[in-house]
């Protein structure tokens, strides 16, 4: 099956702006296999190291499908199904599984907690980085870590949670963005040319830089933080490996 006409209609990124959105109603505007595209989805498509939500669509007949995967191509997001999917047009409710999702928004806060934490006492870089609900590796632009560094940083992350620092979201014409050098973390810059109003993900006091992901709404749910493990991945590039547990 494919009825993809309407898939250069934008999907409206619920989750963008508020995170602690569940569910919400929406349209089927495309098809393709065992794929919808919808008008608005609190599902977060793959991105930026974090994976997509996963939850369920229903229609008002009680029919559901298990949303597999979560993708974007341009503008629009993609939602895989576990059968055949419904028909343009037809009229769902998405809810995403929360707790996964806020495992995944735990965890994200914990990388940037991470990042800001680096940059405010080394000044370094991230060079890469993924994650899965409570658990996640992040890469930095370091030669020889520093003496005590894992001990130093869980010290430092722990602390900042602690601090329960809020954490606000706001948006930010491209130009404007771009020209704060601070808001780019990351060796290579991952914006796409196309977007022209950029996210900006402020842990106040702490970390503030451009970022499409799910957060949690200040430090200290995120809960205890630990490194596992670091490791050399060649000249100048380290990966830190960390995983959370509950307060």
């Amino acid at each position: 099956m494919s009825t993809d006409e309407n898939a250069d209609s934008q999907t409206d990124q619920i989750y963008l702006r508020d995170a602690f959105q569940t569910s919400a109603e929406a349209t089927v505007v495309a098809v393709r296999d065992d794929a919808v595209a919808l008008d608005r989805t609190v599902f977060y498509a793959t991105g930026g190291g974090q994976p997509h939500d996963t939850g369920t669509l229903a229609d008002p007949s009680g029919n559901e499908w298990q949303v597999l995967n979560v993708r974007k191509d341009g503008g629009v997001i993609w939602h895989w199904l576990d059968r055949e999917p419904p028909s343009v047009g037809t009229a769902v409710e998405g809810s995403i599984d929360w707790d996964r999702r806020l495992q995944l928004m735990r965890t994200h806060t914990a990388l940037h907690i991470l990042c800001g934490v680096i940059w405010n006492e080394w000044g370094v870089l991230v060079t890469g980085g993924n994650m899965e609900p409570l658990a996640a590796r992040m890469d930095f632009e370091f030669g020889p870590l520093p003496e005590g560094f894992a001990s130093r940083v869980t010290e430092l992350v722990n602390a900042e949670i602690a601090a329960d620092r809020p954490i606000e979201v706001s948006f930010l014409d491209r130009g404007a963005a771009l020209a704060d050098p601070e808001l780019i973390r990351t060796k290579v810059n991952l914006i796409p040319p196309s977007v022209t109003n950029i996210r900006v993900v402020d842990i106040v006091g702490l970390d503030r830089q451009a970022d499409g992901g799910t957060h949690v709404s200040s430090t200290g749910p995120v809960g205890r933080f630990e490194i596992i493990k670091t490791e050399s991945k060649g000249k100048g590039n380290k990966r830190v490996r960390m995983v959370l547990h509950d307060a």
